[in-house]
């Protein structure tokens, strides 16, 4: 007996291969998807209010293939951002200490008149 379908006369046609979420969850983060949109307020043909939309899912190692790698940089996520952040404001107060440390001994050494 064949797998005929009686109602069209013809054989069912296979479906997609079953994928379980581990699968397409590696496939995704392999391969990245983008996801965009924007929302759009309009009142009587005046812009309220858009809001754009972009959403970039995957790997580390996908997004920095594509150039993305923003995490490295900011203090709030990266411990060598931070670092980095305290020593150039360390760097910068010291530079000024030092401007006002030199500009008060100058004074001191030119007598007032």
């Amino acid at each position: 007996m064949s797998n005929v379908d009686f109602r069209t006369g013809s054989a069912p046609v296979p479906g997609p291969p079953n994928a379980n979420l581990a699968d397409i969850l590696e496939r995704v983060l392999d391969k990245g998807i983008v996801i965009a949109g924007d929302i759009k307020i309009d009142l009587l043909d005046i812009e309220l209010l858009t809001i754009r939309l972009r959403l970039f899912v995957a790997s580390v190692d996908t997004a920095k293939k594509a150039g993305i790698d923003w995490w490295e940089t900011d203090p709030a996520l990266s411990s060598r951002a931070a670092r980095s952040a305290l020593q150039d404001e360390n760097r910068e107060l010291r530079d000024r200490l030092a401007s006002l440390e030199e500009g008060t001994e100058q004074s001191k050494e030119t007598p007032r008149t």
